[in-house]
């Protein structure tokens, strides 16, 4: 394995109430607003923290044009203060930076959950500002990067370190990255699950080898098997959402909450619009985001 006719307030009372029901009903571990609360923003940034998890710093990152959230993950009480980054952007990778040291960190890996097909990562602007710095995609995708995952690697920043599961069928390469398990690892679990599954949606599966089979027994086995309270933190979100649990999604998902036939009608009717980055982003995202140069590996 490697290792890397009611008023208002009564409606809104019976809703609460039929909310507290359900959750009983599936036995929560814990609350589903157990997740890290967002304590401020600053440069599109949202900062959270976690009293169960006094090692990690967690930022959570958005970047507009293309709604994609990256993610900062760092071992604060190691001495290095060794940092991950999780799905970068190309455009926002000097705010990304900025706040990498600003913060005291050190960035020791940059890992997308998959080629991205509407924005060019941001690892390779990274590696030409970080040459330290080590970039980690999944072997199935195809692309290029210094480290090549499989399902059950795990990455280690400090004493903390991220789980891989492999959730393909939005596209075959698809991994989603989970916190560890252990006494010093953070509590709730934390689930960044890239596109296979979105708060309230799941990623298209109608391009890059993409399979809504596929996708459903990936988010079924992978994601929905974790604790109840594991936080969910996606790719991508066009409402304004920015976390949820595994729970909440086995509960109120309005795709992954059907039988896999439904699931599988659901996703053939779509009527999608091709990406209209796609033939940019993705030969960029197979080079880990270099455009013009191609290297050995990023």
């Amino acid at each position: 394995m490697l290792k890397v006719g009611l008023s208002r307030a009564s409606v809104s009372n019976v809703r609460t109430h039929r909310l507290l029901s359900n959750l009983r009903r599936i036995n929560l571990a814990t609350p589903i607003g157990n997740c890290p609360k967002l304590i401020g923003s600053v440069m599109g940034s949202h900062s959270t923290a976690s009293s169960q998890s006094p090692k990690l710093l967690f930022r959570q990152l958005f970047e507009k044009e293309s709604s994609t959230y990256t993610y900062l993950l760092a071992d604060v009480s190691h001495p290095e203060k060794p940092a991950v980054l999780i799905d970068p952007v190309d455009k926002t990778v000097d705010r990304d930076l900025s706040v990498v040291r600003e913060l005291g960190l050190k960035l020791v890996y940059v890992m997308n959950t998959h080629v991205h097909a509407d924005h060019v990562t941001g690892s390779g602007l990274i590696k030409s500002k970080v040459p330290e710095m080590k970039s980690v995609i999944s072997k199935v995708s195809g692309a290029k990067a210094d480290v090549l995952i499989e399902h059950g690697s795990k990455i280690y920043f400090g004493d903390l370190f991220l789980e891989t599961r492999a959730t393909p069928g939005h596209t075959s390469g698809c991994v989603t990255f989970v916190t560890g398990d252990g006494p010093d690892q953070p509590q709730p679990k934390m689930a960044f699950t890239g596109d296979a599954l979105l708060i309230r949606g799941c990623g298209r599966t109608d391009f890059q080898s993409g399979n809504s089979e596929q996708l459903y027994k990936s988010v079924h086995s992978q994601i929905f098997s974790l604790p109840k309270d594991t936080c969910i933190y996606p790719a991508h979100d066009y409402k304004g959402f920015t976390v949820s649990t595994v729970g909440e999604e086995m509960l109120y998902n309005p795709r992954l909450t059907k039988d896999e036939d439904t699931f599988k009608g659901i996703m053939a009717n779509l009527n999608l619009a091709y990406p209209k980055m796609i033939d940019v982003a993705v030969p960029a995202n197979l080079v880990c985001g270099f455009q013009d140069l191609i290297p050995k590996s990023c």
